[in-house]
């Protein structure tokens, strides 16, 4: 009795082992895990990374196309996660990079309008306060929906619109009422600017999300991540090299060690000020680029929306920024919508999990009554 016991103890735990297994690896918890690391990823550079750009224009940096120029200038640690798939594959293919001449066309062009839109935002920061600032780019999102429609036919249910909506008109009500927060001894001229520019640097950035969507749609290839990670290299690669040839003109590269030497927090501080604004840039764009890669284009946009009220936390903390009415509103709709669009999310996931089930069920009966009719 006792063997059998045993070995019955045995055979339950071979199948737990099993089904453990079974579940690791599941290409859809595979997907998942990924999924996570990169919103995770995306949740905490996008949170820390305007901070940081502040820090550099609050304390002496006045340097927009350096500022830009910092926010993909980390591209080169992608070398490392490149390195090491090239060893595994190097066997059996012989080939430098997985990116095809057509893709590196692409990444190059989606390059250029990430340099465009880092200085555009950086521009923006260099006269708004964080926290207006992130409010208007969480505009982003409405213009992400509507060119994802037209560019990825991104479907959207009424959870998803209500979350667009709620999310836009938050950052108007800021804007309705954004001269109350300008910063002292800031003229109107350049703080209006700043929102312009810092409006039109959201917009690009929701056209830039349903592209690199697009992107992996007719890449002709599988899409793994370490393909993901050569865009997202020759992606920065480019903005950055953009964003140099402004430094150039504007001789940006003669007045780093001049405004290092008199900057407010101390030289140590602003390499220190640089160093965080590439490292975090570039954990941003790699977030983002593997969040639209496992979900979608709308989701970055939700993330980088879920930002917002982290950002604006942080920002009254550390800054002393003024939190006034409209801005208490603006966060709440912010926060509405967000949850608007997830619980949508989950509806639609129990939707086609319960159609999965039902159709799985359907054969049944028509089994059984082929046995009786035999």
């Amino acid at each position: 009795m006792e063997i059998e016991h045993n070995s019955h103890e045995e055979i339950i735990h071979s199948n737990n082992n099993d089904t453990v297994d079974r579940i690791l690896r599941s290409p859809k918890l595979k997907r998942f895990i990924l999924l996570f690391l990169n919103v995770l990823l995306l949740l905490i550079s996008g949170s820390g990374a305007p901070l940081v750009i502040r820090v550099y224009f609050l304390h002496g940096g006045n340097r927009k196309w350096f500022s830009g120029f910092l926010q993909t200038a980390g591209f080169p640690l992608l070398l490392a996660p490149m390195f090491f798939p090239f060893l595994r594959r190097r066997r059996a293919d012989n080939r430098l990079f997985l990116l095809t001449p057509r893709l590196l066309l692409f990444c190059t062009i989606l390059g250029l309008l990430t340099g465009i839109d880092d200085y555009l935002y950086s521009y923006g920061l260099s006269f708004l306060p964080v926290s207006t600032a992130s409010l208007l780019i969480s505009m982003q999102l409405g213009f992400t929906a509507i060119f994802a429609f037209f560019i990825v036919k991104q479907k959207f249910n009424s959870f998803a619109i209500n979350a667009v909506v709620l999310l836009t008109f938050g950052a108007v009500v800021v804007g309705v009422h954004s001269n109350g927060d300008r910063p002292d001894g800031e003229s109107k001229a350049k703080y209006y600017l700043g929102f312009v520019m810092t409006l039109t640097a959201g917009v690009l950035n929701g056209l830039i999300l349903p592209l690199v969507e697009l992107m992996y749609k007719h890449a002709k290839q599988n899409v793994t991540y370490a393909l993901i990670v050569e865009m997202q290299f020759i992606i920065g690669f480019s903005a950055t090299g953009f964003c140099a040839v402004g430094m150039v003109l504007n001789k940006d590269f003669q007045a780093i060690s001049r405004e290092g030497k008199h900057y407010g927090l101390g030289e140590a501080a602003y390499y220190l000020v640089v160093i965080f604004t590439a490292v975090l840039g570039q954990f941003f764009f790699l977030g983002l680029v593997g969040t639209i890669k496992y979900s979608s284009a709308m989701l970055g946009g939700i993330v980088i929306a879920v930002c917002i009220p982290i950002t604006e936390v942080l920002a009254v903390f550390f800054f002393h920024e003024k939190f006034d009415g409209e801005k208490g509103v603006a966060l709440a709709l912010s926060l509405w919508g967000t949850a608007s669009y997830f619980y949508g999310e989950y509806k639609e996931h129990s939707k086609s999990e319960t159609n999965v089930t039902e159709s799985q069920l359907l054969p049944l009966p028509l089994v059984s009554e082929s046995i009786e009719s035999c």
